[in-house]
Order: structure tokens, then C-alpha cells, then sequence
């Protein structure tokens, strides 16, 4: 089965997180399944836009931690992350970034740790009406958030909330990220994939 699932149509390219038992975490395949997707954009001349989004109830709940295990070949496991961050999450969103082709985020579901750094590197993100954002590397883990996320959120909701968001252990919803301008928009649930597919058309 397929972990990213790509789909063109009309121009658009659509990929699609494909592991919604798990709540589409960014496991190791996956990524690699993601950053292989995003090269096949960049080579294709008919795609004229993308939209990411995730299969099932959520958009992407971050890290896989139940999938880190202890490392082999004498490394830490801390090494080993920072080997796998290096190789393939930071590719991954400057891959997104530096697509020749605009980038439509639907979150159709919760978005936590790695996976709001995921959303806020599109261009235009859109959340359905019962999507969160959720940051709970430093209250949960005691870690730095990742994927982006240290950059993007103070450059586009200020220093303030984003502190409350890393900090306060705090969900905060579509409407309030509208709200704040982490997002473009919040729609309708039922809405958001034609909204976002309409959004890429333009």
C-alpha cells in the first residue's frame, strides 16, 4: 500500500498522506514516500499546482515516536534523529518551498507537532471546520519543535502566540487560526478538498 498517494488531474496533483489507521504520522517511509512525490512535481511539466492533504480523520499527528527504536551501529538515538531530520524532514519542506508550482494545504483533520510545520510550508493552507493545530514537543516531550515550525509560526502570528502555542499545551482550532492568519481559511468539512481543489485551479 502505498504510503503518499499521487494523483493528477486537470493540472493538479494531489497527494495524499496514506496512513489513516495511525493518523497519518510522519513515519521514516513515509517521508520517503513524500520527498519521492515532491520530486515527481518538479519533473512533470503538466502539473501546474498541488494539493497536500492526509487520508481519514486526521491531516498528520507529527512524528511516528512508536516507531523509534533503540539504534544500531553504535549511534545514539539522538544522532540517529538528527541523521534522519538532516536526510529527510528538512528536505522535505524545503522541497516543498521550492517547488516551481504552488502548494494547497488542506488539513482535514488534527495537525500536531511535525505535522503543522507540514501545512504551514504550503503556500495557501486551508483547515476544515473541525481541524486543530497542536504543539506538543515542549510540554509533552521536552523537545524543540520541528519541521519548520519555529520559523514559520512567529513570522506569521507573531511572537506572542506563538510562545502560547509551543508552550501552553494548547489546541489551537481552524477558526482561531484563520482567525490569527496562520491559515488562509476554515470551511466546512465537506467543503475543504473542493475548496482547496478550486483554490489550486485558480
Amino acid at each position: 500500500m502505498p504510503l503518499v498517494l499521487y494523483e493528477v488531474e486537470g493540472g493538479v496533483a494531489t497527494l495524499t498522506l496514506n496512513l489513516p489507521a495511525k493518523l497519518n504520522p510522519i513515519a521514516k517511509d513515509l517521508q520517503v514516500e513524500l520527498r519521492d512525490a515532491l520530486a515527481r512535481v518538479a519533473d512533470d511539466k503538466s502539473v501546474r499546482a498541488v494539493v497536500l492533504t492526509g487520508a481519514g480523520k486526521a491531516f498528520c499527528v507529527g512524528a511516528d515516536l512508536g516507531a523509534m527504536r533503540a539504534p544500531e551501529d553504535g549511534k545514539t538515538l539522538g544522532g540517529e534523529t538528527a541523521d534522519w531530520m538532516q536526510s529527510l524532514s528538512h528536505p522535505i519542506i524545503s522541497g516543498l518551498r521550492s517547488l516551481p508550482v504552488p502548494v494547497v494545504c488542506a488539513v482535514n483533520g488534527p495537525a500536531a507537532g511535525a505535522g503543522v510545520g507540514l501545512a504551514l510550508a504550503a503556500d495557501v493552507t486551508l483547515a476544515g471546520r473541525s481541524a486543530f493545530f497542536y504543539l506538543p514537543f515542549l510540554p509533552k516531550l521536552g523537545i524543540s519543535p520541528d519541521l519548520g515550525c519555529t520559523w514559520f509560526i512567529p513570522r506569521f502570528i507573531g511572537r506572542a502566540r506563538a510562545m502560547g502555542m509551543a508552550l501552553l499545551d494548547e489546541r489551537v482550532s481552524a477558526e482561531k487560526a484563520a482567525q490569527w492568519g496562520l491559515i488562509w481559511d476554515c470551511v466546512d468539512d465537506d467543503q475543504l478538498l473542493p475548496e482547496a481543489q478550486k483554490v489550486a485551479q485558480r
